[in-house]
């Protein structure tokens, strides 16, 4: 909000101007928001407060305010009007006579109510009232006045949005029950490759079989400091033998999972596709990122944005597949599926607008299933119901879509690298529709982006796994 000239300046009352009886004021709305920011500034995460679930099973049946959070409107109130700036906190009481519920709007008065000469002491009533008038909170404060007047810019406070962290760290919690995947590492003779596998092994994520050239996987161990003694370590002479092994590894129930160490991915795609001795099933492989973004209440799944440039709308059908059954495997049964364009209308000259109409057409006839689609959906409206709402669009997806489906490569690409630099998201990424999940790193990921990575593929697994014995 713009400052007026009248409210650009703070400005005290002096202890000499205040008489006995003087009053001041001011109204707060409770929002979850008003909650959250002070049980982060507190530490304060008391349920009660913060988690919807156990307060309705609670005294108060519903989300309420921490007690000190009116507590801090009474000093506020001393702090910026009555007396102000200047003002020295002496003693208070406080006492809590009702709750403050979300959507409160709170009263908070101070009334001078005694005034000491010699030490310049005020003692204030101090009341908080809602909206019906019932007083929540009342007591005294004694505060030492300040004698000098003071007048001062009002400091401007930055806006504070809060960042809605932990996607990543949902999918690790997921992931702590199953029994870690056996994982192929293929090439991993730099540091970064080496680190990856040892920390997810340390979590209990994966068991890494180690292929490469032993004597530079034992020469990156060394220079990472990181005990490989435990790990299976499968010796060939270069990546391309570390990639021919690891599938034919794979192919033979040795591993569960693949991670690509430090060699091209084309590489190591090149033996999975391979037609014969390869990890091929009856779908296109694809990328999928797991996306944790902090202005996003849920995790955001993009793809294809690593391994399709300009895909046809029969692999389309299968990046969507793949991405749903990513979905289901850690836990959303039916995953709202956003087909993305540049608009929310069918356009002939816009060939994603087709493909997307076709593809929720599939859905319909049964070619696309466990999840709901909806397309051409603008990013805008796929995942702000805000937008669709604006532009009338009525749709089970639009403003809650859990994965975004790109029209080609380049824009999931540039999407991808926008809410990462732009939106500070960071992301978990997972080739699907091969015969094992395959984790892709890279030089640039930190450590919780590999371990999360790898928890992807232990959960695929471990689904691939539960639903191969349900059907058999």
């Amino acid at each position: 909000m713009s400052q007026t000239k009248e409210n650009s300046f703070i400005e005290n009352r002096t202890f000499d101007e205040i008489q006995v009886g003087d009053q001041a004021h001011l109204e707060k709305r409770l929002t979850m928001e008003d909650i959250k920011l002070f049980a982060i500034m507190s530490g304060d995460i008391n349920p009660a407060h913060v988690d919807d679930d156990f307060a309705k099973s609670s005294t108060f049946q519903e989300v309420i305010a921490h007690g000190m959070w009116g507590g801090a409107l009474i000093s506020t109130v001393l702090g910026t009007q009555l007396p102000g700036p200047g003002t020295i906190y002496i003693g208070q009481t406080l006492a809590f006579k009702a709750p403050v519920n979300l959507g409160d709007v709170l009263k908070v008065s101070v009334k001078a109510v005694e005034k000491n000469d010699a030490k310049h002491h005020i003692r204030f009533d101090c009341r908080c009232e809602n909206q019906k008038g019932k007083v929540v909170i009342e007591g005294e404060a004694w505060v030492l006045a300040p004698t000098q007047k003071i007048k001062r810019p009002r400091t401007v406070m930055p806006q504070v949005r809060l960042a809605e962290r932990g996607r990543l760290h949902e999918i690790l919690t997921a992931a702590d029950h199953p029994d870690a995947v056996r994982m192929a590492v293929v090439h991993p003779v730099d540091e970064v490759s080496i680190m990856g596998a040892c920390e997810s092994a340390e979590q209990g994520l994966i068991i890494p079989v180690l292929v490469g050239p032993r004597a530079k996987i034992e020469a990156a161990a060394d220079a990472a400091e990181v005990d490989i003694s435990n790990f299976e370590l499968v010796d060939v002479p270069h990546s391309h033998a570390a990639a021919e092994k690891a599938v034919a590894m794979t192919r033979e129930g040795h591993v569960d999972a693949l991670m690509k160490g430090a060699l091209h991915t084309d590489e190591l795609l090149r033996e999975v596709l391979r037609r014969e001795g390869g990890l091929r099933t009856g779908r296109c492989i694809s990328h999928v990122m797991a996306f944790d973004v902090p202005t996003y209440p849920r995790p955001l799944f993009i793809t294809d944005a690593a391994i399709n440039i300009y895909p046809n709308l029969e692999t389309k059908r299968d990046i969507v597949q793949n991405a749903i059954e990513l979905a289901h495997a850690l836990g959303n049964t039916d995953p709202k599926v956003a087909i993305l364009s540049a608009v929310e209308t069918v356009n002939s000259k816009i060939t994603s607008t087709l493909d997307a109409a076709a593809l929720c057409k599939m859905a319909e006839r049964g070619q696309i299933t466990g999840g709901t689609l909806d397309g051409p959906l603008a990013f805008d409206n796929a995942v702000s119901e805000a937008a669709a709402e604006t532009k009338k669009i009525v749709s089970p997806v639009a403003g809650k879509a859990d994965i975004l489906i790109a029209p080609d490569l380049e824009a999931a690409n540039m999407l991808m690298k926008q809410l990462t630099y732009l939106a500070d998201a960071t992301g978990a990424g997972l080739v699907v529709g091969a015969r094992v999940p395959i984790v892709l790193t890279s030089r640039a990921d930190d450590a919780i982006t590999r371990m999360a990575s790898c928890a992807l593929a232990l959960l695929l697994a471990d689904y691939r796994k539960k639903n191969t014995r349900a059907s058999s």
